[in-house]
């Protein structure tokens, strides 16, 4: 059976990673993946991908890069996105993977407008997800965990909005049969999130946010959680756990 690609674009900060693990764990997690099952490769580090036609699927992870870097990694991964949806590869990315999975695909990627996007937020669904495989069964609104600067501003032509937040309308994206982007973060739990706003609290009080108020607004997030797991199990991904 061929193996689950995920494709590692960054890493947890090091406090972060010594406490409660990095990407690859988190997403093998969410995806219920069996170890066996999964082929991790680090494309920030130079590791080389290996043909879309090789693997079963893929999981796009998250990074403190920014796309609009246009790293030589980043840009060459985004042709070997381009190259798995000529052959309808089942692809999941998440926050950097979704953007970079945008950018790839003719969209367009900068800062959001505004400043970051940090904390437990509520996701509202579109209208036109009632009609989608995977957003179908999304109740109205929920919860999910996010962490960006950058977001997705213009989408690839054909692409379809499945949900946003109030000051992102583009958090989950559909580009084809079986491949879709989250800007937000099912990989994380609540811990995590606290992590991550703990580390960033310089950061918003520069900018005008409550670090404190966003920690106290922190929530278990049981529908976001879910996707990944759907998406794996929808593309028979899991079947082995």
């Amino acid at each position: 059976m061929k193996p689950v690609l995920i494709i590692r674009t960054g890493r947890a900060p090091d406090p972060i990673r010594a406490r409660y693990g990095d990407f690859p764990h988190w997403f093998r997690l969410g995806a219920q993946l069996s170890p066996g099952r999964v082929r991790v490769v680090d494309v920030a580090a130079g590791e080389e991908l290996p043909p879309p036609g090789d693997v079963a699927g893929a999981l796009i992870t998250g990074s403190a890069a920014m796309v609009t870097e246009r790293a030589a990694w980043s840009e060459r991964t985004a042709g070997w996105i381009r190259d798995a949806m000529d052959i309808e590869l089942p692809m999941f990315g998440v926050c950097y993977g979704h953007q970079l999975m945008a950018h790839a695909l003719g969209g367009r990627v900068d800062y959001l407008p505004g400043g970051r996007e940090i904390g437990t937020m509520l996701i509202e669904v579109a209208e036109q997800a009632k009609d989608d495989p995977m957003a179908a069964a999304l109740p109205a609104s929920f919860r999910a965990h996010t962490t960006h600067e950058q977001s997705v501003l213009e989408l690839p032509k054909g692409a379809a909005v499945l949900a946003g937040s109030a000051r992102d309308p583009h958090h989950l994206l559909r580009y084809g049969k079986n491949a879709v982007s989250v800007q937000f973060h099912p990989e994380f739990n609540a811990d995590v999130m606290r992590a991550y706003i703990q580390r960033k609290r310089a950061d918003m009080h520069r900018e005008g946010f409550d670090p404190h108020h966003t920690f106290r607004q922190v929530a278990p997030t049981p529908i976001a959680r879910r996707l990944m797991r759907y998406f794996s199990r929808h593309h028979g991904m899991a079947a082995q756990r």
